[in-house]
């Protein structure tokens, strides 16, 4: 069974940083692209980054202006999102998702609720 879980998700003023984390199993993680999405109540999911299966390419959604970084470590079977310079309209439920290849995307995780507020 595919598990995704996140954690690292908190209140955080603004101008603030979180490191998000996701913990994989149930598949082989290694083979997988995984990415970070975000949800906000109301508005719906919109994507932030994707990392390839080595982690040497990574591709970012329009926002939010290059001050945050996606990584993998696969002998952990980890994905990470660091994010820096949070802004209030960062407030979202984040969830990580992976992709087989040349299969879909999916995620199958909780999610951890970052807000950012003063």
């Amino acid at each position: 069974e595919v598990q995704l879980s996140e954690s690292g998700g908190g209140l955080v003023q603004p101008g603030g940083s979180l490191r998000l984390s996701c913990a994989a199993s149930g598949f082989n993680f290694e083979d997988n692209e995984m990415g970070w999405i975000r949800q906000v109540p109301g508005v719906g999911l919109k994507w932030i980054a994707a990392i390839g299966k080595n982690g040497n390419t990574t591709n970012y959604a329009d926002f939010p202006e290059g001050q945050w970084t996606i990584s993998r470590d696969n002998s952990k079977r980890m994905v990470y999102l660091q994010m820096n310079s949070l802004k209030p309209e960062d407030t979202a439920w984040y969830y990580c998702a992976t992709r087989p290849p040349g299969g879909t995307w999916y995620r199958a995780g909780q999610g951890t609720q970052v807000t950012v507020s003063s």
